[in-house]
């Protein structure tokens, strides 16, 4: 012992019960622990007995070592958990030895010192559990433990490293654990705020605009100067015929940029508007906004659906000024030979739907078969000049690559018109719901300084659990998805417009449409279905908190299940994913063509332009291999040369796959009953 002795550096001393735990240490690391007892003499406190410690073996040694270390000892430390009267007593001990002033009190962690190891924590780095403070790593190895003793031993990955970042933040455990009671503290909840921003651009004046006098007049009696993104497509030729990509966030007014072309040009004579959107309840909504506003000035028509079984007009006159649309709804016109007679505008909403891996391919074709009927129209018509374009979008990863494949001016407005809150907190599906309740009702009950009440919109990925959420909710609430009927959805949009419901609970598949004017939004789930969220559907739906005419700012709150997966196919976790969506870039908006996919875009292109349909193939954004396709078509008898089969005429006018075609052709063969057949593929296209 006599040469650890003579390299002795720190001294270490703890209270255990009557005794001391004597840590021993040289460069931080421990040399030996021994346990170290006192007594009273005349003298005062001295060592009486003094034994190293070996596991749980110990080997009794000469009290005087002890005295011996502390002589060599560059410094003793003395742990402030030691009771007053032991903190005292081992320094009487040490100034009868002169060793006083060697000797300092500081705080150490409690769980390094029980365990013999010396363990000085600090202001900043010390973590407090219950009323002591314990270093950092004791705090990790505490937060497991309780985790797991309070049922979230399934607490790894990302969610774990979240609990421990915020641990070390606020330096408190029993705030942590408390989190994943529901316990919604918004210190430690809070991810991020999105901050409200304003671009400087130059508001134009409504009267300068010197439109049709019937829309002029309508837009001065509702603005005197347009909105910045207006504004900003104005100046850029929108009213010279220039197509135009249109990226600005949810609520600063891109829809009216496609609105005031196509109806302006309508009212001049230059062909009818098509309107189009993804989804059929936006189509439904977007029809009736049109008959309110416009109805006074142009024929409104819808055309949605009939993109599988039957066509039954849906209420559509193609000779109408103005047609709104599901994308499947005008391509299925297009399949069908319908004569969409002279169009004049063409706004698709929502055009980051390219780069979706099931409908992206049929936007892209749809864009192409549309721009090749306009184009033969206007060979045919000398009178009719064509269709102006108008994409519009919230959420694109690369405006200026699309923008120049569509062939568009790209009309960028990043202004935010109101700050968004986000909040991040862990919870399973059960505590979820009690959590959601105790939001809905707190937005509820806050008022605006505009004077609307707060409301939520829950999106989840299941319409049973929409069902789940609605009734447990103490406030008003009702479900909302794609199969509910359309008066249902009507009566629902109209009882939230009228602020007589808390909170619509729907679906992720509808998160691009309907317009909600929410001021928070909570995700129970971050899955569509059985697939996560991607980075753009994410920012599409927390997108829709917070209505600059309604409210002071958006709330969001991200609810996870760590270590959760909807659907055994899903590789990561909730918690992974929600960090890689708080976190991740926005995708590039590109459309990808696996084989059923360049099929089926290719059979439309011949069914709609004959031989013309390598180019109408070649002006897609994706790249279809064309030769590839053209030789599966002939193998499946779906063409003969440039021409559609009637078995191809049938697939193609009901956006059928390939291996779905000889499904039904088998069962046919099989006289397998009719809805056993289309039940199952239409039951896939229900959000269509």
């Amino acid at each position: 012992m006599s040469k650890q002795v003579q390299q002795v550096e720190t001294i270490f001393c703890h209270e255990i019960g009557d005794d001391y735990l004597v840590v021993v240490e040289r460069d931080g690391q421990r040399l030996f622990r021994a346990k170290l007892g006192l007594s009273e003499t005349s003298a005062g406190p001295r060592p009486a007995k003094f034994r190293l410690k070996d596991g749980s073996s110990e080997e009794p040694r000469q009290p005087d070592e002890f005295v011996e270390l502390a002589r060599r000892a560059k410094r003793i430390r003395i742990s402030e958990q030691t009771s007053k009267q032991g903190r005292e007593e081992l320094m009487e001990m040490l100034s009868g030895y002169q060793l006083e002033e060697k000797a300092k009190a500081v705080r150490t962690c409690r769980y390094c010192a029980s365990a013999g190891r010396y363990s000085p924590i600090t202001t900043e780095t010390a973590v407090k559990d219950d009323n002591d403070w314990i270093c950092q790593d004791c705090a990790r190895q505490e937060l497991e433990r309780q985790l797991s003793y309070s049922g979230g031993g399934a607490v790894t990955g990302a969610a774990k490293d979240r609990l421990e970042e915020l641990m070390l933040e606020v330096q408190d455990l029993e705030r942590i654990v408390n989190l994943l009671k529901g316990q919604l503290d918004p210190d430690l909840t809070k991810f991020d705020t999105i901050s409200a921003t304003t671009d400087e651009v130059d508001p134009v004046r409504v009267d300068s605009l010197n439109l049709h006098p019937g829309l002029q007049g309508l837009l001065e009696d509702r603005f005197e100067t347009l909105l910045p993104v207006q504004s900003l497509a104005v100046e850029n030729g929108l009213f010279d015929g220039e197509d135009q990509l249109v990226v600005s966030a949810t609520a600063t007014g891109k829809t009216l940029v496609g609105e005031m072309t196509g109806l302006n040009r309508v009212l001049n004579g230059k062909g009818k508007m098509l309107f189009l959107v993804p989804l059929v309840a936006l189509a439904n909504q977007k029809y009736e906004d049109f008959q309110d506003e416009y109805g006074h000035l142009v024929d409104v028509s819808i055309r949605v659906g009939a993109s599988r079984i039957s066509d039954n007009g849906n209420q559509f006159d193609p000779n109408a000024d103005v047609i709104v649309g599901t994308y499947e709804g005008i391509d299925h016109a297009l399949r069908t030979g319908k004569d969409m007679g002279d169009i004049g505008t063409v706004v698709i909403d929502e055009v980051h739907t390219l780069k979706e891996d099931d409908r992206g391919h049929r936007l892209d074709g749809l864009i192409s078969r549309l721009k090749y009927t306009c184009e033969q129209r206007a060979k045919r018509r000398d009178d009719y000049g064509g269709a102006q374009w108008v994409y519009l979008s919230a959420t694109v990863g690369n405006p200026e690559q699309l923008g120049a494949a569509l062939e568009s001016t790209l009309i960028e407005f990043e202004e935010r018109p109101v700050p968004i809150e986000r909040h991040v907190t862990f919870a399973d599906g059960q505590e979820k719901v009690r959590i959601e309740n105790k939001l809905v009702r707190r937005e509820f009950d806050t008022e605006s300084s505009k004077g609307y009440r707060g409301q939520t919109i829950i999106f989840t990925n299941s319409r049973r659990r929409c069902h789940e959420i609605s009734r447990k909710l103490e406030y008003s609430a009702a479900p909302y998805h794609a199969g509910l009927d359309y008066r249902r959805r009507k009566k629902v949009e109209r009882q939230f417009g009228e602020q007589e419901l808390s909170a619509v609970v729907t679906t992720a598949a509808l998160a691009a449409g309907v317009d909600f004017p929410a001021s928070q939004v909570i995700f129970d789930s971050l899955a569509m279905g059985i697939e996560w969220l991607s980075v753009q559907e994410f920012h599409q739906m927390l997108g829709r908190a917070g209505r600059p005419d309604y409210h002071d700012k958006g709330t969001v709150y991200v609810l996870v299940e760590p270590d959760c997966a909807y659907h055994n196919s899903m590789e990561m976790s909730e918690d992974e994913v929600a960090f890689k969506l708080l976190k991740g870039d926005m995708e590039s908006v590109m459309t990808h063509y696996d084989e059923a996919a360049a099929i089926e875009e290719t059979l439309a292109n011949i069914t709609v332009g004959g031989k013309a349909a390598k180019g109408l193939n070649d002006r897609m954004l994706g790249d279809v291999p064309t030769k590839h396709a053209i030789g599966k078509l002939l193998q499946y008898d779906f063409i003969d040369g440039f021409e559609p089969t009637p078995l191809g005429r049938v697939v193609t006018e009901h956006f059928l796959e390939p291996s779905e075609a000889f499904t039904l052709v088998d069962g046919i063969r099989k006289d397998a009953h009719p809805y056993e057949l289309v039940a199952d593929i239409e039951l896939r296209d229900a959000d269509l």
